[in-house]
């Protein structure tokens, strides 16, 4: 697969060659030329998330860090008779075993390539999609998945599982244990393939499906590039999905997931909560069977406490009729998800709607454009009463998409340090409930895994 020579810098690196597998091996002259083309106008990228995949595991948030221990890495893709050559310069020697690069790493950086060209020639400039509508946008998503080789007829089994990847000790045990019960029960998993909460799922379900002999699993990581250089895959992810935005990501996992759930968090898990709720708030939903919980160990009960509070303070009672919260129990959530299940599969049945993908579900165009958090942005998001819940939920979301950016995207991070804090603007009681969650995320260290924590945002109500 590869062929490798160690060299001396400050940390160990090597220069390899390496012939990539699964979907990138069989291609024409024209396909291959292409690759290398777009490759080469899309470098930088192209660099960042192969650096990110190559130091799959770290435990850093800082996207940024890598390429400062790294800095002469480098990523070329060759054209030969053969197919394409992918060339590595100072790679990190952690990538390598005995000369040879770790098969798990290698798949996940032909994923970086496949992703990253297919967006680039199927959705850049001159792309015949239609991306300013609905129906285009979940064309794309299909799009995307199918070419990740992940959507296959099988019986409804796979469990999205959201969560932050700063989490206590104890809450990271937890989302194993959970992991374990739901692969005793046949189910695979799917997260925004990092460390914590995204990572404790995969490792309790590799266990459960060993033990239950079943050898065809699918630990499935669904990121974006703004995120996967401060979360690096986990080591068990054995399928890799990059979207090219947020907004796809998201809805990748509703219509890729038969259920979901929520383990602790910060940011970024209460607009992955939003946007959720926001879609099932929409009457075209109101009869879609799509089991959710809210899960942790005793412990936290006290987050999900303030996370249903501020639901119900924004969003209404209604909104809280499509969960259930689940405390200290990994059995009970296990049993719960997969009777959801069992009726998502009945529903699909009857509606004569695919297994793999959900195209029942209807996700409008206000969810589904990317949201580019610029300070003007920010300020301008309308966090009042008085709107329609789902239209308030997609508000929301934006703006906790706009604090995930501020704090571990290098685009957000730069705007934070040129112009100061985003400004969130809104009534006084959501804005004082919104603030006493971020201020418990920060308090709780959920916010970033080591250093001190100084706050990207402001909330002025």
């Amino acid at each position: 697969m590869s062929t490798a020579t160690p060299i001396e810098t400050t940390l160990p690196t090597v220069n390899a060659r390496i012939y990539p597998k699964g979907g990138l091996d069989v291609l024409s002259h024209n396909e291959v030329a292409r690759l290398r083309d777009v490759s080469t106008g899309m470098h930088d990228l192209l660099r960042r998330c192969a650096l990110a995949v190559l130091t799959s595991g770290s435990a850093s948030d800082d996207p940024r860090a890598a390429r400062e221990l790294y800095p002469e890495f480098d990523i070329e893709v060759h054209q030969q008779d053969r197919g394409m050559r992918i060339d590595l310069h100072n790679a990190p020697a952690m990538a390598f075993v005995d000369g040879e690069i770790i098969r798990g790493v290698a798949e996940l950086l032909f994923a970086v390539v496949r992703d990253l060209a297919y967006t680039a020639m199927d959705l850049g400039p001159d792309s015949p999609r239609d991306l300013e509508t609905s129906d285009g946008i979940t064309d794309a998503v299909f799009g995307l998945l199918r070419n990740a080789r992940i959507l296959h007829p099988t019986d409804p089994n796979l469990v999205v599982c959201w969560g932050g990847h700063s989490i206590s000790r104890d809450e990271y045990v937890y989302t194993k244990q959970v992991g374990y019960e739901l692969g005793l029960r046949g189910l695979d998993i799917c997260t925004g393939c990092g460390p914590g909460a995204m990572k404790g799922p995969m490792k309790g379900a590799t266990i459960a499906h060993a033990k239950q002999r079943r050898f065809k699993t699918r630990y499935i990581g669904i990121t974006e590039p703004g995120i996967i250089a401060a979360e690096s895959p986990n080591p068990i992810v054995n399928h890799l999905v990059i979207m090219p935005d947020i907004e796809k990501r998201l809805e990748a996992f509703v219509r890729m997931g038969h259920g979901i759930i929520v383990f602790p968090g910060g940011v970024g898990t209460a607009e992955e909560i939003l946007y959720l709720l926001g879609i099932l708030l929409r009457e075209e939903n109101a009869n879609l069977p799509f089991p959710l919980i809210f899960t942790g160990p005793a412990s936290a009960a006290p987050y999900f406490e303030q996370i249903d509070k501020f639901i119900r303070l924004t969003l209404g009672d209604e909104a809280t009729k499509h969960y259930e919260i689940i405390v200290g129990d990994p059995d009970q959530v296990a049993k719960r998800m997969s009777a959801g299940i069992r009726k998502v599969r009945e529903h699909r049945i009857a509606q004569k709607d695919s297994f793999f993908f959900n195209w029942s579900i209807d996700i409008p165009l206000t969810f589904q454009r990317p949201f580019v958090p610029t300070h003007e942005a920010m300020a301008a998001l309308d966090l009042h009463h008085g709107r329609k819940p789902h239209e308030l939920a997609a508000d929301l979301r934006r703006a906790f998409s706009g604090i995930v950016a501020g704090n571990v995207k290098e685009d957000g991070m730069r705007r934070i340090e040129e112009f100061g804090p985003f400004e969130i603007h809104g009534d006084a009681d959501m804005m004082q409930s919104l603030d006493a969650l971020l201020r418990a995320f920060v308090e709780q260290r959920r916010m970033k895994i080591a250093g001190e924590y100084k706050p990207c945002y402001r909330v002025v109500a």
